[in-house]
């Protein structure tokens, strides 16, 4: 009997509501040494209207199990091998493609979790949602595009025409997501499987998401599978919720009833992990000590080129006159929603975009100078969102930490390894670990390793871009507490980069919030997260979902007019921001 079977009740019993029903799920890999199972005696039914949430951490099969409901399975290693699936009167395993995809995207559809593996990345963002459309219902092209652009409307891009002429690669990652939801969305399916459907978007376009798929559950009957590890975002969607580990389920109860009463271990610790508002501290920097890095006026714009001549006529005014200072064992976090200026500025810190203004480390400026640039960049180091594409897949993970020391020519070649087995075991991996790949190491474990890697040149500051926005709460868990025990131990300084408030609010020392390129509130993370004073960052605050589920939800405000843009004119004055000090150093915008 399995742990499954042990531990949770049966299914309740299909009833005439019911449009889905997994019932025994078996699901396997081919290896040379046979079957292995990854997925073992998984059921749940699904009713019309209901939001299910299924959570756990990466490798539990989750997504597995979502791929397996639309027949997406990596044929031939990765296969069903026992159970069935069956939606209405359909059953699904082992039914022809042909017919699986006439249900893909029309009554089946589902938002992926990697959003540039979705799209085609030759075809235009309007292409590839007229395409989807018409695949499914006998209209026009007009008709399929004035459809794709409701749908894109509706997931608040910004300049929805303009979006809907550029490729992919021209969106930034939650702009390519958005495009997924609104693909998924256009059809108005009966089921709607979300696979991390809000992972890589700012708290306030979560909010928003979030807000359309409970509407579309809720007016459409559209039933939804939710696959997360936001147990905020579970909390305040779903109806019920099961839990999954290594394949099998542990737990399964409606949404109120697991948060309040958890019955399993498993269960309990994933709650545990959770970051929660208002548990943040914040901290004033001590202003006799010379400033670590020092922003004054600072600047980033991009060219936008058009007409015959390809003459500059637009420019992006990515970051704007921005002051800040990081002091030295500070961790100063900047939040805002994506294209506010958060990432350019770590850039434009590292060397890697130009910019105009004061930017001061350790009182030397920094120029746009490559040669001055790699003198400084032994204490000036950065861990990226992405682990998997900042690691050379052909390098081992020895290589890949030992590689600054080589590039720097920092002692002998058994001094190296000798330094890079103290890194791993510093960031809790084994000696073993170092000499297998990138591929062979779990999403949390690869984040250890460009820790370890920004970790081998002792630096005094770390920028840390997003760097556990995409990590299970447990595994998230467990790098913040290395990043906090680092920075006491060795006085190292962050310039931590988050849309995730409740992180944010829990490692941040000072918190400076952006919006269109400016600074519009600066102070102390008891300061933001107490007192907040500026409109952008209350609604901000409000947005994070709360893992609790009697919550009252916020109040929706409706805005249908698009967000401002940081497209500019040639010759068009700055846009100029005066702060007033409220006290303490909390610098609100008066704009």
């Amino acid at each position: 009997m399995t742990l499954a079977q042990d531990i949770s009740p049966p299914p309740p019993a299909a009833g005439e509501n019911t449009i889905l029903t997994v019932d025994n799920l078996c699901i396997s890999v081919r290896t040379e040494q046979g079957l292995m199972p990854l997925v073992e005696n998984l059921s749940f039914n699904l009713s019309k209207g209901e939001t299910l949430a299924i959570a756990g951490e990466s490798g539990s099969g989750k997504s597995l199990t979502s791929l397996a409901i639309m027949g997406l399975l990596p044929p031939p290693a990765v296969r069903v091998t026992g159970g069935s699936i069956r939606f209405d009167d359909l059953v699904l395993t082992g039914m022809p493609e042909h017919r699986l995809q006439q249900l893909r995207g029309n009554r089946i559809a589902m938002i992926f979790q990697e959003p540039m593996t979705a799209l085609n990345p030759v075809m235009r963002i309007g292409a590839q949602l007229v395409e989807a459309i018409r695949a499914h219902e006998n209209i026009s092209v007009s008709q399929a595009r004035k459809r794709a652009l409701e749908a894109v409307r509706a997931v608040r891009l910004t300049e929805p025409e303009r979006r809907l002429r550029q490729y992919p690669h021209e969106l930034s990652g939650g702009m390519r997501q958005r495009v997924v939801i609104a693909m998924a969305i256009a059809l108005r399916p009966d089921i709607l499987i979300a696979d991390e459907p809000t992972t890589a978007l700012d708290v306030t376009v979560q909010r928003e998401v979030l807000d359309l798929l409970r509407d579309l559950a809720r007016d459409m009957d559209t039933a939804l599978i939710l696959i997360t590890h936001d147990m905020g975002v579970v909390a305040e969607m779903a109806d019920h919720v099961l839990v999954m580990q290594d394949g099998r389920m542990v737990e399964r109860a409606p949404v109120r009833k697991l948060f309040c009463t958890p019955e399993q271990p498993y269960t309990r610790k994933l709650l545990a992990a959770v970051p929660r508002m208002g548990t943040g501290h914040g901290v004033h920097p001590d202003s006799q000590n010379e400033p670590l890095v020092s922003f004054r006026d600072t600047r980033v714009a991009y060219d936008l080129h058009g007409g015959i001549l390809g003459r500059v006529v637009q420019r992006v005014h990515a970051v704007e006159g921005v002051s800040f200072d990081i002091y030295p064992g500070e961790t100063f976090a900047l939040v805002g929603e994506s294209g506010c200026g958060k990432s350019t500025i770590a850039r434009a810190l590292t060397g890697l975009v130009p910019h105009t203004g004061n930017i001061r480390f350790k009182g030397q400026p920094l120029g746009n100078n490559a040669i001055q640039r790699k003198k400084i960049s032994r204490e000036l180091q950065m861990v990226f969102q992405d682990p998997m594409a900042a690691l050379n897949g052909r390098m081992t993970a020895g290589d890949l930490v030992r590689e600054p020391l080589v590039i720097h020519g920092i002692g002998t070649a058994a001094s190296r390894r000798d330094r890079a087995a103290a890194l791993f075991a510093r960031v809790g991996l084994g000696e073993d670990a170092l000499d297998r790949y990138p591929h062979e190491f779990s999403g949390g474990q690869r984040q250890r390793i460009c820790i370890a890697r920004a970790l081998a040149l002792e630096p005094q500051l770390i920028i840390a871009d997003e760097s556990v926005s995409a990590l299970d709460v447990s595994v998230q868990a467990t790098v913040l507490d290395l990043l906090a025990e680092l920075k006491r131990e060795m006085n190292m300084a962050y310039l931590f980069i988050s849309h995730d408030m409740a992180v944010v609010e829990n490692i941040a020392d000072r918190v400076a919030v952006m919006y269109l390129g400016q600074i519009v509130e600066l102070g102390t993370g008891s300061q933001i997260f107490g007192d907040p004073r500026h409109p952008y960052t209350r609604r901000l605050i409000e947005a994070v979902p709360h893992a609790d589920p009697d919550r009252a939800l916020p109040a929706r405000v409706i805005d249908a007019t698009d967000p401002p843009s940081p497209v500019r004119a040639v010759g068009d004055p700055p846009q100029v921001v005066v702060h007033d000090d409220v006290g303490d150093g909390h610098l609100v915008a008066r704009l």
